[in-house]
């Protein structure tokens, strides 16, 4: 990306940002909805690549899948719409608007003293599910990929630290170490868990197809003890109105067969994933190539070498 790209890419969303902020609550959910359907109509790349994924996860007639994908649209611009205005949000509003499933999951292996790692898919919004935690007395530390230019990944670290993250580079020198020593002292980790981007993730079946995922979730648990504990997000209601549900799935122990347990575990990670985004499909976000089959030929992922326990 050139340099007048990436001026161009920071000014959109700053002047976004503090537009929609600014903006009366239902108009800016309804403008970002008109956006959605916008991009939904014209097929955009990202419309396409969603559109892509969602066949996977049921058995759809043609209208079906064009109607989820628009769904699924409109749901991942609630997603930014929320992302813009959170900042202004009450401690109370964010508190008030979550629904949780069972929450003693989490509550139980923290009383313990145990760290937590959670891994969660790309689904509703897990800003908001992070601030919750921090506010609920779970302070949680997480990584972040390194967005161009680098002034948007700096807003974009400072809007987390703000909801009470604490977040680390993706691929930066140490991470994997402060993630352990956070998780030591009994603090919870938040990792987004579906889609590889080390090449060296793990082989899975994810509605039923391969594809890899990364193995830090699964790796950060067996060298700490800590418990393992997929999550899944979704939304319910109607924008501004609405809530998001957080499902805290069951607890994942490492089997007893050392030399598979990376991948073993890794798997029930996919197939928890599975079971929350078939429930709701339209939550998931994800817009970028992800099964294996979907992938171009040369793509170092089809043939890479996963990191093994």
């Amino acid at each position: 990306m050139s340099a007048f790209s990436d001026q161009r890419q920071l000014w959109l969303y700053s002047t976004g940002w503090k537009a929609v902020q600014h903006m009366p609550e239902k108009a800016a959910y309804r403008s970002f909805r008109t956006i959605a359907d916008f991009f939904w109509r014209r097929r955009s790349p990202s419309v396409r690549r969603l559109e892509l994924n969602y066949a996977r996860v049921g058995k759809w007639t043609p209208e079906e899948l064009r109607e989820l994908t628009r769904l699924g649209a409109r749901s991942y611009m609630r997603y930014w719409c929320d992302a813009f205005r959170m900042s202004e949000w009450s401690h109370e509003r964010i508190l008030e608007r979550v629904r949780v499933v069972d929450e003693y999951r989490l509550r139980d292996a923290l009383a313990a003293g145990r760290g937590v790692v959670v891994p969660l898919p790309h689904m509703g919004n897990w800003d908001w599910a992070g601030a919750w935690a921090c506010l609920t007395g779970a302070p949680l530390a997480t990584v972040a990929e390194r967005l161009r230019p680098e002034k948007l990944y700096e807003r974009f670290v400072t809007y987390r630290e703000a909801l009470g993250m604490t977040v680390h580079p993706l691929g930066g020198d140490g991470v994997m170490g402060a993630l352990a020593t956070h998780l030591g002292k009994g603090g919870l980790v938040c990792l987004p868990a579906e889609r590889d981007l080390s090449r060296r993730g793990v082989p899975v079946t994810l509605f039923g197809e391969p594809t890899r995922m990364p193995a830090g979730s699964a790796m950060l648990a067996l060298r700490t003890g800590a418990a393992l504990i997929p999550v899944t997000l979704a939304y319910e209601g109607r924008e501004p109105d609405h809530r998001l549900v957080i499902r805290f799935h069951e607890p994942i122990d490492p089997p007893e067969e050392r030399g598979e347990r990376l991948a073993t575990m890794t798997q029930r990670i996919a197939d928890a994933f599975e079971v929350g985004i078939r429930a709701n499909p339209e939550d998931w976000h994800m817009t970028q190539r992800l099964f294996l089959s979907d992938l171009d030929a040369n793509d170092p992922r089809r043939r890479a070498e996963p990191v093994t326990s």
